[in-house]
Parts: C-alpha cells; structure tokens; sequence
C-alpha cells in the first residue's frame, strides 16, 4: 500500500478578484489533511476508487456525466495515469478520505486530488514535481468549480505560502515571523462554483464597479504580501479588516460571517475576514499567544460550528 496525504488551504487575501487577474495569497492548513491509499488489485479487476467520506465505491470507466463527486475522482485517477503513461485502467484500489471540510473555503477538494495524484506517482514509481501535481489537480478544479483561479491547487501542492496571479505568477515567498490564525466554520454549506458564477454575472453588469473594488482588493493584497514579509502583524490585521470591506460590498459576505468576525475583532483579534467563496464556509482571524485562546472560545460561543487553531510557518 502506498500513502500521500495533502494539507487543506485558506486564502488570507484577494479571493474572487483573483478570478479576474489580481494577485491573491493563500497558506497551507496542515491541521486538516486529505489522504489517499493505492495498493494492487486482483488481475483483471481494473480501478475502483473507495470514497469514505462519501460512502461510496466505484469504478471510475462506470461513473455517470452528472455525478460531479465520483467524476471528480475519476478524471484525477485518469489524468495522472495518462501522465504517468500508464494504462487507463490499471488493476488498483484507491481509498480516499479528508478531514478537510468540505463547502467551507478550505480546498477539500484540491487536497483530495492532490493526495490521490501523489500517491499513485508514488505507487507507480512515476515522478512529478509540485508544479507537475498543481497542473493536474487543476484539470480536477475545473469540474468542481468550473473557472477556477488556480491557486487552491498551487498552494496545496506546493504546501507553502504563495502569492498567486492567475495565468502569471506562483511564487513561494518566506515569512518574517509566525503567525496564528484560527479559523471559524459559520456552519453554512457554500458552493464557490455558484457564489463565482454569480460575481461574474453581476461584474458583467455593472463592470467599472467590480472592477475598481478588484483593484482594491489587488492593492491590498500587495501591502499584505510586504506585511508578512517584514513580520508586521498589526498592518497585517489591519489589510485583512480592508479586504473583508470589499467582500462585503461584491456581496460576497453573509450575516453568519458577519456574526463570526465581529466575535472575533471583539475578543482581541488583529484583523478578520471571510476566506474563500463566501457566503457561507469559514472565517480567519489573525491572533498572537495572548488573544488566541480568547478568540478560539469566542468564535464557539458565538455560533461557531468548528474551530481550527493554525500556524503559519
């Protein structure tokens, strides 16, 4: 049997402007994995994929056009093996399972990709780089969320922190300093393919608006980048509070949210926002040593269906 696992993400800065070629920063979650197992099947069995957080189990080549979860896996499955130029469908059993929640901003579904496209590179004896891993969990991207920005699959494969411009730059950069972030799940399930979809309907009506809050969140994801860079947690906080302003007025926020991170900022945050699609999913606040504690017990008396305390390195 051969093992990979993968971390979940949160994007600290410029979700949705992303999508329309401003920069974004997003940080692995290595408190929450997803996991695949490949091990050899009887000849003449061909692929089955076990799906335990679903339930499931299932032949890939069986698998119906409109059953996005088992299609999802079953195109990462084949476009690995086509990669790897294996046949495509090898005698082989793939169990996947995540605590990486899924609907909640954290990459459930990129994780589950990425674990599953390294541990058949790794059964296999293939190779493929992070970059390589990254290309092919887009393609997965792709039927989760139909015009993906890019960057779940890149800062998951790479597993570390990076400032992203779609179709342009991925670049890992190093922090000056650690920081916490803890991170609130409001409980509301949220599909980002439609909260996406539904930006972009209302950016195509009302464009020279979108497209200034888009520059907005752009500029302040470059002071934020710098921030992280000198190890200033205060401006750092500060950039957050900016950003989740312009979330907010692209419609992109939710009463629960809302609820989360005035808990958060009241109880001695240094900055919080919603993170990823929104409407829904999970919130971050920005803590240190002393506040962290305080926070955490906030957000769960405040509503708070999860907590999830987090380093970034």
């Amino acid at each position: 049997m051969t093992v990979a696992t993968a971390p979940g993400k949160v994007i600290l800065f410029g979700e949705h402007a992303v999508v329309y070629g401003r920069p974004a920063i997003a940080v692995p979650v290595n408190q929450v994995q997803a996991r695949a197992e490949v091990e050899d099947a009887p000849a003449g069995s061909g692929t089955t994929i076990v799906a335990e957080d679903l339930g499931r189990e299932f032949r890939p080549r069986f698998v119906e056009p409109g059953d996005r979860d088992a299609l999802a896996l079953a195109h990462t499955v084949g476009n690995t093996l086509k990669r790897l130029g294996r046949p495509a469908d090898l005698d082989l059993r793939i169990t996947v399972s995540a605590t990486v929640p899924m609907g909640r901003g954290l990459g459930s579904g990129a994780a589950v990709a990425t674990a599953v496209v390294r541990a058949l590179a790794s059964h296999l004896g293939g190779y493929l780089t992070s970059r390589d891993v990254s290309e092919l969990v887009y393609q997965t991207e792709i039927l989760h969320h139909g015009t993906p920005s890019g960057l779940d699959n890149t800062v998951i494969a790479f597993g570390k922190p990076i400032y992203f411009v779609r179709g342009q730059r991925d670049e890992v950069f190093w922090l000056g300093r650690p920081f916490w972030l803890i991170i609130g799940d409001t409980g509301v399930s949220s599909a980002t393919r439609e909260v996406v979809d539904d930006v972009r309907r209302r950016w195509e009506t009302d464009r020279a608006s979108y497209e200034a809050r888009f520059d907005a969140i752009g500029a302040i994801v470059e002071r934020a980048r710098q921030a992280m860079i000198d190890g200033d947690l205060t401006e750092l906080g500060r950039l957050m509070d900016a950003n989740q302003r312009e979330l907010k007025a692209i419609g992109v926020s939710s009463p629960e949210l809302e609820n989360l991170i005035a808990a958060a900022l009241s109880a001695g945050a240094l900055g919080a926002k919603l993170s990823g699609g929104g409407r829904g999913g999970n919130m971050i606040a920005l803590v240190d040593e002393r506040t962290r504690d305080t926070v955490r017990d906030a957000l769960a008396f405040s509503g708070a269906q999860a907590v999830i305390v987090t380093q970034v390195c």
